[in-house]
């Protein structure tokens, strides 16, 4: 009877530990004070496409009239942060006899890709990008997409990024990631967040569900596209909101905060209470506006168009417009 007592009162012990080792959230974006503070209780994905970055030095200039330091290039990482390569999160997939590049991983393949990168089971993870530029900051959101359609709900992005981190005083590492391998599995496919071609046409015809454009400006009204882009111009009734709206300028990358989104949107004739689609080129930016509305503003009725106007330039009969919505 007493091993009894002593087993159950261990179990307890065990399971009361791992409880407290848990990070409590801030919410979906995390600062540097939170996370200094939580680093034993989180695990960090750097996730970048410069992978040379992760173990190089950060360069820092001198200001000839103050002496002070200022960050000039980012690079190194936080101590412990396991490097994802970005261009590892996207692949080929045919759809309708097309072939459409820069989508979603399968189930399988995200699994292993995450085991890879050291990724357990009920792990709390935090998402950090370099945050030099708003690009970096969307390919944070495109992780957090992609963590969030397999299942995943415990994980915020440090706002900033390592360059916050670095300004912020932070240690940095630059020794090469060594990630055991993790147990983590994606236990389900969400596909109220995921937009496909059938959707957008829906929503064309439906003013109920708002078509958000991620783009630049000139991509939206067509002067420019990207090569793998096969018409200019945007996709019918869609409403632009250029990705750098999403973040502050070059030198400050963090996210706009939840009440100046608000009021973006209210002036570019947004509802952010409202169903919407986003898109860009490839389903990158997208996600910014996707991670805003969803998570920022908690809309929980917003989906992401994967292909964006790679896959909705490549089938046959999709329109596009140069009208001003």
């Amino acid at each position: 009877m007493k091993i009894l007592h002593h087993t159950i009162a261990l179990i307890a012990l065990i399971t009361i530990s791992t409880f407290t080792m848990a990070a409590n959230l801030p919410g979906p974006l995390a600062d540097t004070g939170w996370l200094k503070s939580n680093l034993d209780k989180t695990i960090i994905l750097d996730v970048r496409k410069d992978t040379k970055s992760f173990t190089a030095k950060p360069i820092y200039k001198k200001n000839k009239k103050t002496g002070k330091l200022k960050l000039a290039k980012v690079a190194g990482h936080i101590p412990g942060a396991n490097l994802v390569n970005y261009k590892k999160l996207r692949t080929k997939q045919i759809i309708n006899e097309r072939e459409i590049s820069k989508m979603l991983l399968n189930k399988n393949a995200f699994e292993k890709l995450m085991q890879s990168v050291g990724v357990n089971k009920g792990d709390t993870i935090i998402i950090v990008s370099k945050g030099e530029g708003n690009g970096d900051m969307t390919g944070a959101t495109r992780l957090y997409w992609s963590l969030k359609y397999f299942g995943h709900d415990k994980m915020s992005i440090l706002n900033g990024g390592m360059a916050q981190w670095l300004k912020d005083g932070g240690k940095v590492s630059i020794s090469a990631s060594k990630a055991k391998k993790g147990n983590w599995v994606a236990t389900a496919e969400r596909k109220e967040i995921l937009a496909t071609s059938k959707d957008v046409k829906k929503a064309i015809k439906n003013p109920k569900i708002q078509l958000i454009d991620t783009r630049s400006v000139p991509q939206y009204l067509g002067t420019w596209k990207k090569s793998y882009v096969y018409a200019k111009g945007h996709i019918p009734g869609a409403k632009n909101l250029p990705n750098e709206l999403l973040t502050g300028p070059k030198g400050k990358i963090k996210f706009t905060s939840a009440k100046e989104m608000r009021e973006i949107s209210r002036a570019l004739g947004i509802n952010t209470k409202g169903s919407m689609i986003t898109y860009c080129n490839s389903g990158h930016l997208a996600t910014g506006s996707w991670f805003m509305y969803s998570e920022v503003l908690g809309n929980k009725n917003v989906k992401m168009y994967d292909g964006s106007m790679h896959q909705w330039t490549k089938e046959k009969g999709n329109t596009v417009t140069f009208k001003m919505e």
